[in-house]
């Protein structure tokens, strides 16, 4: 079982078997010989000034830039406060997906950097995304 922060990984039930996922690995094949290759056009995102309590998200857009099928296997956070949904079909060479990552601010304060893990079948096979946020106290109205 993987542990991750604040409260387990989110992304569990839309987990694919890793039976279905070929990396193929070899010194004598090309680069691009039917490999998928991944390419975020953000890799972090600044959420700003947000009040405690808020709900945000945002969609990390990507295209597959290699000449096989992408297959996303699992999304991964760093906290139970950053829930993640993400394209499960595979994506073919030429097409986008997204990865959509939505922020609870309930219980925080403070400057706030979250990652999200996209393990997929490319070369590398993990890609790292960051989330960042200033939570702020809301003004109390006496």
């Amino acid at each position: 079982m993987l542990a991750w922060g604040c409260g387990g990984t989110a992304g569990d039930k839309n987990k694919l078997p890793s039976n279905i996922v070929n990396n193929p690995s070899s010194a004598s094949e090309s680069p691009n010989n039917g490999v998928a290759r991944i390419e975020f056009e953000n890799e972090v995102h600044d959420f700003g000034k947000l009040i405690q309590g808020e709900k945000v998200t945002y969609a990390f857009k990507f295209k597959n830039t290699g000449d096989g099928n992408l297959i996303i296997s699992d999304v991964g956070t760093s906290c139970g406060c950053t829930i993640p949904k993400y394209t499960t079909n595979p994506i073919k060479p030429g097409e986008s997906g997204t990865v959509r990552v939505t922020f609870e601010s309930e219980g925080r304060r403070g400057f706030q950097n979250k990652t999200v893990s996209v393990v997929t079948n490319t070369q590398p096979n993990t890609k790292v995304l960051k989330i960042k946020a200033q939570i702020i106290l809301p003004e109390k109205n006496y």
